[in-house]
């Protein structure tokens, strides 16, 4: 027979289920988080990558209880998602959906400015935040939306890091070609690069774009002129992995091949010797040295995994290495966590309010975003790394971090052509 103090404890705990409490007597709140993926079309690969690095989030805080809010409330997180087939116009139709139909309270962008900066509009419209991973352009924080915060570092700041490269690799350098995908993201970043490139004192001798699904670029490769010091620009995956490819067949001579997205991807290896002494800008690689250590030493706090912690456990769920563009789904998930758990609730304004004050490291840097009104959301704390294709004694390629100074792991090399 049972006891009534054993039959109290039955009868609470099933209360309990009732009203939505943990066993321990917490309350617990769900939360939707809801976002496009283009788990088809050009954008898939780098799109694919960062739903990796979202969903490995998601498993991580709720195996572990959920976030802990100050006064007892358990969040769990469910994240629902559509293929925005790479589509601007799939991208509104969906996010509104994920509004309206699935309830979601918070929303992450999909990859590439384009498509973020419609998910934005929808966003604004329906008083939701948006954590844009993926999403570099300047622009879309400059039209007026309160709601949306970047972690990636801009698209100004994209390439003119490669620049100062350039210049400590071989202070007599003075041409640049650059060549670019006519997108959205693309073009803020080349735009960029030439003013500050010009700024420099650099003659910027090539200055054209190509229609997005390029495949030939022999017409702009053969425009490049002669003793040019570095060719930079490219767009996403597929059309600069094949720039690449068609530079080093070509028989390219410049001390320094810099372009966009596509070397940071360990599937850029494949190109073999196309991809040697090749430089891509990454917003984080595994070699990053960020630390609770440092950020100590900075005066700031630290939240979250360490570099090494997000790495092994990306690797042992995803089955293959983390990107950047695995560590930018990640970490918007986190800094959702963080400022939910901060602010102590789940609505829009409060969370809103913590984001606009937050300055702080994780895993993949320091975050920090614009909280004025002219440029709302814009990514302040984050910077670049720049990475090479190099081959190591046995002739195999891999990844040098070779720019900033504080991070590099090695030193840079000029481009080789065959």
């Amino acid at each position: 027979m049972k006891s009534k103090g054993v039959c109290l404890v039955a009868g609470l705990a099933i209360l309990g289920l009732i009203l939505g409490l943990s066993p321990l007597g917490a309350a617990e709140k769900k939360v939707v988080i809801g976002f496009t993926a283009s788990q088809t079309g050009k954008l898939n690969v780098e799109g694919m990558r960062q739903v990796n690095g979202l969903n490995l989030w998601v498993d991580q805080v709720n195996a572990k209880g959920g976030a802990k809010l100050p006064d007892g409330t358990v969040v769990k997180f469910e994240a629902k998602f559509y293929d925005d087939e790479s589509k601007k116009e799939r991208v509104q139709e969906l996010y509104t959906r994920l509004i309206n139909q699935d309830k979601a309270d918070f929303l992450i962008s999909p990859y590439s400015s384009g498509l973020a900066d419609a998910a934005a509009v929808i966003s604004q419209q329906n008083n939701r935040i948006l954590i844009t991973a993926g999403a570099a352009s300047d622009s879309t924080y400059k039209k007026g939306f309160s709601l949306v915060f970047q972690t990636y570092t801009p698209a100004s700041r994209y390439l003119t890091g490669a620049i100062d490269l350039l210049a400590k690799m071989d202070p007599q350098a003075k041409k640049v070609a650059i060549i670019n995908e006519k997108d959205k993201f693309s073009t803020d970043v080349v735009n960029a690069l030439k003013a500050y490139a010009t700024d420099k004192g650099y003659q910027v001798v090539l200055f054209e774009g190509y229609e997005p699904g390029a495949t030939d670029f022999a017409p702009f490769i053969n425009k490049i002129p002669a003793g040019v010091d570095a060719v930079m620009g490219g767009g996403h995956f597929a059309d600069t992995s094949t720039f690449a490819k068609q530079l080093f067949e070509k028989g390219m001579k410049a001390k320094m091949v810099a372009l966009l997205v596509a070397p940071p991807e360990d599937k850029f290896a494949e190109l073999g010797e196309a991809a040697n002494g090749v430089i891509g800008p990454s917003q984080w690689e595994p070699q990053a040295k960020y630390s609770p250590e440092a950020a100590k030493a900075e005066g700031k706090e630290w939240y979250g995994p360490t570099v090494k912690e997000f790495t092994e456990t990306y690797r042992a769920k995803a089955k293959e290495e983390p990107t950047y563009h695995s560590a930018g789904g990640y970490v918007a998930g986190l800094l959702l966590q963080k400022a939910i758990e901060q602010s102590g609730a789940t609505d829009t304004a409060k969370v809103k309010e913590v984001l606009d004050a937050l300055d702080i490291y994780t895993f993949y840097g320091r975050v920090k975003f614009d909280a004025t009104p002219k440029n709302h959301g814009l990514q302040l704390g984050h910077d670049m790394i720049y990475i090479q294709w190099q081959k190591d004694a046995q002739g195999k390629l891999f990844k040098q971090v070779v720019w900033p100074e504080a991070s590099k792991t090695g030193e840079v090399a000029p481009y080789r052509t065959k």
